[in-house]
């Protein structure tokens, strides 16, 4: 008796072609963005059935870049993502659903710090293509919001004309670049 061809391939983010980016507010007004540098994970990904495809991904918290090296290290710290303590953020998909041939919606568990909480991520794939060296490639666009007050990153200062330092809202952009193992 022979097993059924598999339709499942599995695919790793190329962390060097990937972005992972954030935006809140600052002071209210102004928007300040930062992004990790440091992302890994797979794709499983059933091409008869992509609503049976599965994510993992990992993000290194030591890696934020804001591009002030003062306000990453508060961000590094325990006011915010305490990358000594929790070195990870991690998202692991739980179901896909299908919009239209390109746009997506991934929905799944983030943990950040020890709080994990369902999120959707508006996602888009790009397309692939067979890169010089013979690998196969694949790009997606995916967008999130979450308030980072219910992963625990409460940390705020008041203005003195009113209003907060940071605001709860985050906007999440991620740009995935991924490599098709065979």
């Amino acid at each position: 008796m022979t097993s059924p061809a598999t339709t499942t391939s599995t695919w790793t983010i190329d962390g060097a072609h990937s972005v992972v980016e954030f935006a809140a507010k600052h002071m209210m007004v102004s928007t300040v963005k930062g992004r990790f540098r440091g992302v890994e994970g797979t794709l499983n990904i059933d091409d008869e059935q992509p609503e049976r495809s599965t994510v993992t991904a990992i993000i290194d918290t030591a890696t934020v870049d804001t591009g002030v090296e003062q306000r990453d290290a508060h961000l590094r710290s325990d006011d915010f993502f305490n990358a000594e303590k929790y070195p990870k953020i991690t998202f692991r998909s739980t179901r896909v659903e299908k919009l239209d041939d390109e746009r997506w919606r991934l929905i799944g568990d983030l943990t950040i710090r020890d709080v994990t909480k369902e999120v959707v991520l508006d996602t888009e794939y790009e397309g692939q293509i067979k890169d010089a060296f013979g690998k196969q490639r694949a790009a997606f666009h995916a967008t999130t919001q979450i308030n980072r007050r219910e992963f625990g990153l409460n940390w705020n200062g008041v203005i003195e004309a009113g209003g907060v330092v940071v605001g709860d809202k985050i906007k999440i952009e991620l740009n995935i670049a991924a490599i098709r193992n065979d």
